[in-house]
């Protein structure tokens, strides 16, 4: 494995410029969301995938289209339902008159962008929503024992409503495991739709600026991998997720804990976060800021827990409290100072 150069101070400087303008850019977009556009951000330098619950026409839709255009890169919007096919998303091959004769060619489907809404994914059958796992952990799709890749860089960004969930296909673990963020999307407060309302217009786009290109992404993107991640750290974050599974001290009603995808989730997150902040290596805050959002859909509950009232976030919340960041005891002269 080839060793990664050490991010410098003036790298560090320009990604977290770049960062601020990308940000402004989506602030304009969506009215009073500061956190979730931070958290779309971060997942997005993480190469990670995100999954957005929340009630219609609080501006999902809207955010995708926004983030294309900032970042100048295409992008694709699929309804899912539940006649809808495997082949409807990944592309079919079709019979098609070339130079060789008459021969199948294969037609991409709207997978193939840089940016791909899914709106309500558990709406389609799970044989639909699993032809998305190859194309999210791979990021290609094989139709007919041919392999295709995706663009790079590639996002999916898939919207589940949280309502009407009558003949609905709830995500397989192993489909939630792929996201590296389930985010909720809050409703707006009085004093945002008044902004809304002044500002928006039903059927008129915002104008959304363009704050950097493909290139320019997959730069920061390289940064981003380059943030240190230091041993200690490191070691919370393993503890952390160690402590989500079944017969731990603190993971009273989990059925089932976080895989190592989870705790490759935080340290990608961590290292995001840390860019963000204009920093050179990731810290136990970073770790702390996106634990919820990690691990929020990879904690499964058992039924003593939902009876209790318990969720997968007051769980991640005890957890953050209980787990220390130091792995080792204070020096006694420190106990005894009570510091």
């Amino acid at each position: 494995m080839t060793p990664i150069q050490p991010l410098t101070e003036e790298e560090a400087s320009q990604g977290a410029a770049s960062i601020n303008r990308l940000r402004a850019a989506l602030q304009q977009v969506l009215f009073g969301q500061e956190a979730l556009i931070d958290h779309v951000i971060t997942g997005l330098l993480a190469r990670g995938h995100l999954l957005l619950e929340g009630l219609p026409g609080l501006g999902k839709t809207e955010l995708v289209k926004g983030l294309s255009k900032a970042l100048a890169l295409e992008a694709k919007r699929v309804q899912f339902t539940p006649d809808l096919l495997p082949g409807d998303i990944t592309g079919n091959p079709m019979l098609q008159d070339t130079p060789e004769g008459r021969r199948f060619v294969f037609q991409p489907g709207p997978l193939f962008a840089s940016l791909v809404l899914a709106d309500e994914i558990n709406r389609a059958s799970p044989k639909t929503q699993s032809a998305l796992l190859e194309a999210m952990q791979e990021r290609r799709v094989t139709v007919m024992g041919e392999s295709h890749p995706l663009p790079q860089p590639f996002f999916v960004l898939a919207t589940q409503n949280p309502i009407e969930l009558e003949g609905t296909y709830p995500l397989p673990e192993a489909q939630l495991d792929r996201f590296l963020f389930k985010l909720d999307v809050k409703s707006n407060d009085a004093d945002t739709l008044e902004k809304i309302v002044l500002h928006r217009e039903i059927g008129v786009e915002p104008t959304v600026e363009t704050v950097m290109t493909a290139d320019s992404l997959n730069r920061l993107l390289d940064l981003t991998r380059r943030v240190y991640m230091p041993q200690p750290v490191a070691n919370f974050i393993a503890r952390l997720v160690k402590a989500t599974h079944p017969g731990e001290p603190h993971a009273g009603g989990v059925k089932y804990g976080a895989s190592p995808r989870a705790a490759l989730a935080l340290a990608a997150a961590s290292k995001a976060r840390a860019l963000m902040d204009q920093r050179l290596n990731a810290s136990y805050e970073d770790v702390r800021a996106v634990a919820p959002a990690v691990l929020r859909h990879r904690l499964l509950l058992d039924y003593g827990a939902k009876l209790e009232g318990l969720t997968p976030d007051l769980i991640v919340a005890r957890l953050l409290e209980q787990v220390p960041a130091q792995d080792k005891p204070l020096p006694t002269s420190l106990k005894a100072a009570k510091i």
